[in-house]
């Protein structure tokens, strides 16, 4: 049974609060976790493994991150300084965010990425092409100052290590008797849904399909178990064809009206391990090498 769920202290989109007892029920048992793209931490926040290894393309997070693991009284000290009644004003907003934009300071740059966070618009964390943070004031009449969320997250995270890598990178850093989680950026449901700017870098289709062939390889060949969330499309069945699939509906917030935040069905492809791998005899060996091989000739449909 789950205890008590932990809320992630940063706004996110696409976070994973409210389906966390599904995620966790299709992770096994390992010694570690990783996540190739962490987000809030909703998954690492109520799951109880040994280990993590938690990464995210996004700098600023991870810079978050380590600093509230090292030194939590100081981040929450300082950045409670910002959520006052005469920061949450439009003006002060756009000051601020400049500032963000120009220090060179890791530290205050974090506090400041926590204070965009919680007054920015709708939660998002958007970036130009040219890496400058350009989510709009949210309006909020008085953002909530997430102080019990940040100390379970960094008593937590005593047993994180957090990375600002590739994913690709990640999945190499991966061994037997781990676990991946994967939550990227989301398929798109339409062409003018693409919304894949978590960083200033997009996540196109290209990066889904290395994404699918690197879970497929992992579990195929290096019987390493890969568990991803997606939407549920024509796409993404064919990418992660050969998994156990389960099926979600979620209720969105991106969308800007709420008219128009319908469910989304989304999928939960679990890659199970290839319990012969590594150690195997070298025919079965191939054998998994080429189901693998196969995995990164996925055409679009």
């Amino acid at each position: 049974m789950m205890q008590k769920k932990n809320r992630a202290f940063l706004k996110w989109a696409g976070g994973k609060y409210s389906l966390v007892e599904h995620i966790a029920a299709k992770l096994p048992q390992a010694n570690k976790l990783i996540e190739p793209f962490v987000g809030a931490g909703s998954v690492f926040l109520n799951t109880q493994y040994k280990r993590y290894l938690l990464n995210d393309i996004n700098p600023d997070l991870i810079n978050l991150y380590n600093l509230l693991k090292a030194q939590p009284d100081a981040v929450i000290h300082d950045a409670r300084q910002f959520f006052t009644s005469g920061k949450n004003k439009e003006a002060i907003y756009y000051e601020l965010r400049e500032e963000f934009n120009t220090t060179t300071d890791d530290y205050y740059r974090a506090v400041l990425f926590l204070y965009l966070n919680r007054h920015g618009y709708n939660g998002l964390c958007r970036y130009s092409l040219a890496g400058r943070f350009n989510v709009p004031f949210g309006r909020y009449k008085k953002p909530y100052f997430p102080e019990e969320e940040m100390l379970v997250f960094a008593e937590k995270s005593q047993h994180a290590t957090f990375t600002c890598l590739p994913f690709e990178k990640v999945f190499s850093r991966a061994r037997r008797g781990n676990v991946i989680y994967c939550d990227p950026p989301y398929a798109p449901l339409s062409k003018t849904a693409a919304f894949t700017s978590y960083a200033a870098r997009s996540f196109g289709n290209d990066a889904q399909h290395k994404l699918a062939a690197l879970a497929h390889r992992a579990s195929a060949v290096r019987g390493i178990p890969v568990l991803i969330s997606n939407h549920d499309l024509p796409l993404t069945r064919e990418l992660y064809k050969g998994a156990d699939f389960d099926m979600l509906s979620v209720k969105r917030s991106i969308s800007q009206n709420g008219a128009l935040r319908k469910p989304a069905a989304e999928i939960l492809a679990y890659f199970p391990p290839n319990e012969s791998a590594p150690g195997k005899p070298a025919r079965s060996r191939k054998k998994a090498k080429t189901v693998a091989a196969n995995a990164t000739h996925i055409t679009l449909p």
